[in-house]
């Protein structure tokens, strides 16, 4: 992810490594696509991304925006599978037969989907030891933190601290708001009564990560107020920030609304506000027209150091 020149982060990977020294371990870096990575980073040596499939009326369709555009417009059960651990394995032994010694496996929060589950399981019989990371997010707060993680590793950072900075993802903050809560109700995120509560009265909720689950926060009664108020808690968390921050903005066909939200925004990001479109992935469970805002430090602070999650 990248930050204009007016606000080089050249110095904070200098600072973590200082003191442990640079890393001799070549280490891979393995993803999931509901990290809402932009396409430049995708092209990182040593690093997979494996796409979370979307199943439309049962036909799985790996990762095609235009089937899920199709399928909910056209009001078929839309839902989403975990990568299984078949797909980890193959990717963990493609790293290794590259040259890794070591691979950090980061995903999605095993509140929201099994597949950290899937490659624990395939972690466990790898040809080299994989940490798998829960990074207890989703969307750019956690992608923010897999881009993170490939600069410290290319800087020579060692796996150790590679955990501490993947863990961090945990105090990115998310924010989404959704036209609709049908799509999480069916694909069972939310509660029946919470859906029909928020369709009956037309609420169009603000929903953030808390925990690793989706935490309902507001409940504005126009998508306008609903916008709004994403561009006023992105402004408050960039505010109360101890250092300056990053700022992401996705969306799922709303780009023209995305984009006014990233002007609002830019006066508080050093750098460049991200705009992404949601995979298809996130956006078979929040529906069109949804939009999201994301905050993560521009210097990580690593999480405490608590060991391997998993060595294979």
């Amino acid at each position: 992810m990248t930050e204009r020149s007016k606000s080089p982060r050249t110095g904070w990977l200098h600072k973590l490594l200082a003191p442990r020294g640079l890393s001799g371990t070549r280490i891979g870096v393995v993803t999931d696509s509901a990290s809402c990575l932009p396409p430049a980073l995708l092209q990182a040596p040593d690093f997979i991304q494996l796409g979370i499939p979307i199943i439309v009326d049962d036909h799985v369709h790996g990762e095609d925006t235009t089937a899920l555009m199709m399928g909910l417009a056209m009001g078929q059960a839309v839902k989403t599978s975990r990568p299984a651990p078949g797909e980890f394995a193959r990717a963990y032994r493609q790293l290794a037969e590259a040259g890794c010694q070591a691979v950090i496996s980061i995903h999605l929060s095993a509140g929201l989907s099994g597949t950290v589950d899937a490659a624990r399981l395939a972690a466990s019989e790898a040809p080299v030891p994989v940490s798998v990371i829960d990074s207890r997010t989703v969307a750019m707060a956690q992608g923010f933190a897999v881009a993170d993680v490939l600069a410290a590793r290319d800087a020579g950072a060692g796996l150790g601290l590679l955990e501490q900075i993947a863990s961090g993802a945990a105090v990115n903050r998310v924010y989404f708001a959704v036209p609709s809560l049908e799509q999480l109700r069916r694909g069972g995120r939310i509660s029946a009564v919470s859906s029909v509560f928020g369709n009956l009265l037309n609420v169009k909720p603000i929903l953030g990560i808390a925990g690793g689950v989706i935490a309902p926060l507001e409940k504005p009664r126009s998508f306008a107020r609903a916008q709004a108020r994403l561009v006023a808690l992105a402004q408050r968390d960039a505010a109360a920030a101890t250092g300056p921050v990053r700022l992401g903005v996705m969306h799922f066909g709303a780009a023209e609304l995305a984009t006014e939200i990233a002007t609002e925004l830019n006066p508080y990001c050093e750098g460049e506000v991200l705009i992404e479109s949601l995979p298809a992935v996130l956006a078979a469970h929040t529906g069109m027209g949804v939009l999201g805002v994301a905050v993560a430090p521009l210097y990580p602070q690593p999480a405490p150091h608590q060991g391997p999650a998993v060595s294979g």
